[in-house]
């Protein structure tokens, strides 16, 4: 886009306040992704969870000139647009300006596989058509509008995905984008609570394609089937899938690795060699040959671009580096989208400052002068301490940075240099094409060298939260359990992350867990759920808040406090016991702390509990006891205050059951990685942890041979072994050997035989395709961690807990 602010004004019927000549090319609506303010305005949204109004002063800190909003600001020297609604201002804008674009467009909708078929059709079309997509998952109310409005006078072509969650939000979609052409993806679960049928959400799904000349469609599901025809019987429609009975359908054993793939296209044959054949993998290369057909692209163009089709991991590692250093990797892949995104993530660190490493741009259609230029000022605007650029090309515009900027022609080159050497206490980004291996630098940077790694998605934990609040209502608070090291997932890293996105509490099992957030700028209110007599100084140093659950501890914390000379109430937190018999107050002690209580120089934040057994739908009984206990208690208390804290008593499990008692705050832990005894909410759950390690050698064990410590395998017959560099020094028990436990090696559960030793242990590959090197899933999707508690006896707490520090943790964001 590219409007004068009195152009928006006029567009979408708001008022201008300032200057209305001021050129906008871009429309922020979250304050912590800014990544530049030049020609930026910031869209103040207001929804029912939160209001955009607040984080004005913030962006206008930041250097934002103009600012979009409902209510007037009282700032002369800000230009502002004042719109009736912001989300209908943002929708109006949108489609104003793809209406007037002229643009070739194709839309996806469906359950799953939306956006790899927008980046594999981005990348099969890319050199073929100037085009434009999607950044990341934008496919909502809001997100589809701000991708929209990426459209510029250059694009041929926009590829963009289309997402609703809940009836009646497709017309409103639909109502700002109308693809020329349609792509109806695989119909699954997903969102599907908030319909009444499967047939409301494929009626939904397909009023996108109202204004479509052709439609696209997954057919394997027969009600999609059924209500295409009825809907659209008069328009180009074609079907793909994994049933033969489709317009587009694989004819040949997927099964058979020999062989390369045939599709058979209405009466043509393409022979393709695919190597991923899972369901989705060859169904969504179905829809993808389908359009690339529709646009003219050859048969063997198709074979070409299937062939070259990158990965669609999409994914920033951050990863502890030496000298104190942060590694974000994200060498996968190379444009300004991803640039741009690379340097919203690097925003949510606390570092004091920042190095870049970035390659040369490829694949890009711009002219290089143009493309470096808008490289240069996005980098300038991110204000490096250093810029290392590797590649021939960006290096001849090195003088267009105004960091202090060094230049290598390779990546060996820059290695050999060895000036990362000088780099300690700073986040370090790499952004590279993948001719370039970056990776090799992140080798040479990480502190950890281990093959075994603990990947932790950032994002399915934030989809894990977002999802337990749609169970509450928008004013209820919620608090993230980060002891043990947010159960072994890393402590400060995940309080940061969780922290940046505006999470109310943070609970700590002890002091020190509390003190070590603190000393790395944490600033969230942070409740210390177990605080020992000792800690007590460091409690009231670092601002933490204690839970205070008897007299005798209150009397002891009271004591430091007066001894800390302390002159404001100081935060605390009541826990009653109602049942569980751990910790905390009983009824009859009520009076007695009451008293204590307003003598002392302390302001209770909340008074809380604990329900034993939320997660077991037979002690219901018992757990609507425990609720009635609190709620009887808790009253008692907050009367003889004479103010009102906070309440909670919900845990994970709580909320999923027992929503209805949410009180003032829940407390979220086991939920948040992904786990939950409810198997209707498990579903809408993504899994956050993968342990992950590689196969270092595979062996031939002959007949009658043994394996490992005390011989406990010995061959019954001639067997294939794999061994891997994991043991229980990792935190894999050794209970799980001797055929107890699995692991997952090329989608395969393969059993493991022998005991298990210290660093290794020892697998039988016989039914799986394996060579050394290749990837091994400890716990993630196959087998599950759910699956993997099982082999251990154990529950999933006990298992993410025991995983070894010296294990690596790899932090995801895609």
């Amino acid at each position: 886009m590219n409007y004068t602010i009195k152009e928006i004004a006029d567009i979408t019927n708001s008022e201008v306040i300032g200057n209305g000549e001021i050129k906008i090319k871009n429309i922020a609506f979250d304050s912590r992704t800014i990544y530049s303010t030049k020609h930026t305005a910031f869209l103040a949204i207001n929804s029912k969870k939160n209001s955009g109004q607040k984080y004005i002063d913030s962006v206008i800190e930041k250097g934002i000139e103009t600012i979009i909003t409902e209510n007037q600001i009282d700032n002369p020297s800000i230009n502002q647009i004042i719109t009736k609604n912001s989300v209908e201002f943002l929708q109006t804008l949108a489609k104003y300006h793809f209406e007037h674009s002229g643009i070739n467009s194709i839309g996806i909708t469906g359950s799953n596989g939306k956006t790899i078929l927008k980046e594999w059709l981005y990348q099969c079309l890319a050199n073929e058509f100037v085009t434009v997509k999607s950044p990341k998952s934008f496919n909502s109310q809001i997100g589809l509008p701000l991708s929209l409005l990426q459209i510029d006078k250059k694009h041929d072509l926009g590829i963009f995905e289309v997402g609703i969650s809940k009836p009646e939000e497709m017309q409103n979609q639909e109502n700002i984008f109308h693809p020329k052409i349609g792509l109806l993806t695989h119909i699954g679960s997903a969102h599907s609570a908030n319909f009444n049928s499967g047939e409301e959400l494929i009626n939904e799904k397909l009023q996108l394609f109202k204004n479509s000349e052709i439609i696209f469609y997954n057919a394997d599901n027969s009600l999609t089937v059924k209500i295409i025809n009825q809907l659209y019987s008069s328009k180009k429609l074609i079907s793909y899938g994994l049933e033969i009975n489709n317009d587009i359908h694989i004819i040949s054993d997927v099964n058979d690795r020999t062989q390369d793939i045939q599709i058979k296209y209405f009466d043509e044959i393409i022979t393709l060699p695919i190597f991923q054949r899972d369901e989705a993998t060859l169904t969504n290369v179905l829809a993808l040959i389908g359009i690339l057909k529709e646009l003219k692209i050859s048969n063997s163009d198709i074979k070409e671009k299937i062939d070259a089709l990158k990965a669609i991991e999409m994914r920033l590692e951050s990863i502890e580096g030496i000298r104190n250093n942060l590694i974000i990797n994200d060498s996968y892949n190379l444009d300004l989208d991803s640039l741009k995104i690379a340097f919203q993530f690097i925003g949510e660190y606390n570092k004091p400052k920042k190095s870049l490493i970035l390659t040369d741009i490829l694949d890009s259609n711009e002219n290089s002068e143009e493309l470096y230029s808008e490289v240069s000022e996005l980098v300038n605007e991110q204000k490096f301490d250093k810029v290392f650029l590797i590649g021939e090309e960006i290096s001849n515009y090195h003088e267009l940075f105004s960091s202090e900027t060094y230049t290598f022609n390779n990546t060996n080159q820059f290695i050999d240099s060895k000036v990362i050497n000088e780099i300690d206490n700073q986040v370090i980004l790499l952004k590279g094409a993948r001719k370039f291996e970056i990776e090799k630098i992140k080798e040479i940077l990480e502190l950890r060298k281990h093959d075994t790694v603990l990947e932790i998605n950032l994002n399915a934990i934030l989809h894990n939260i977002n999802f337990h609040k749609s169970l509450l209502k928008p004013e209820t608070k919620m608090m993230a359990m980060v002891k043990a090291n947010a159960y072994g997932l890393g402590s400060y890293e995940i309080s940061e992350f969780l922290q940046h996105h505006h999470i109310d509490y943070l609970g700590v099992a002890f002091a020190d867990e509390g003190v070590e957030l603190r000393k790395k700028g944490i600033t969230t209110p942070i409740i210390v759920m177990n605080p020992e007599q000792h800690s007590y100084d460091a409690v009231i140093e670092y601002n933490l808040e204690p839970e205070i659950y008897s007299l005798r501890v209150l009397e002891l914390f009271n004591e430091q406090l007066i001894k800390s000379g302390n002159q404001q109430k100081y935060p605390i937190h009541i826990k009653l016991e109602t049942g569980m018999h751990r910790l905390g107050f009983k009824d009859f002690e009520l009076d007695e702390l009451n008293e204590k209580l307003n003598t002392m120089n302390v302001k209770v934040q909340s008074i809380f509990s604990h329900l034993s057994s939320s997660d077991v739908p037979e002690e219901r009984e018992f757990t609507l006891n425990q609720i009635e206990t609190f709620e009887k208690n808790s009253s008692f208390l907050i009367n003889q205050l004479g103010y009102k804290p906070l309440r909670h008593i919900l845990n994970s499990a709580g909320i999923s059951n027992y929503s209805d008692y949410q009180y003032d705050m829940v407390r979220i832990g086991i939920g948040m990685i992904g786990e939950s005894s409810n198997k209707k909410i498990k579903k809408q759950l993504q899994d956050s942890v993968s342990f992950k390690t590689v196969v270092s050698q595979i062996s031939e064990v002959k007949y009658g041979e043994s394996v490992g410590y005390s011989r406990k395998f010995k061959a019954e017959h001639d067997t294939k072994i794999a061994t891997i560099p994991v043991g229980y020094a990792d935190g894999i028990p050794r209970m799980v050997g001797n055929k107890v436990g699995n692991v997952g090696i090329n989608k395969k559960l393969c059993p493991i035989i022998g005991n298990i030793c210290m660093d290794m242990m020892m697998i039988n590959v016989d039914n799986a395709n394996v060579k050394e090197g290749d990837s091994v899933v400890i716990f993630n999707s196959h087998p599950t961690l759910e699956e993997f508690s099982r082999y251990c006896n154990t529950i999933t707490y006990e298992v993410l807990t025991s995983i070894s520090p010296r294990v690596k943790r790899i932090y995801i964001k895609n």
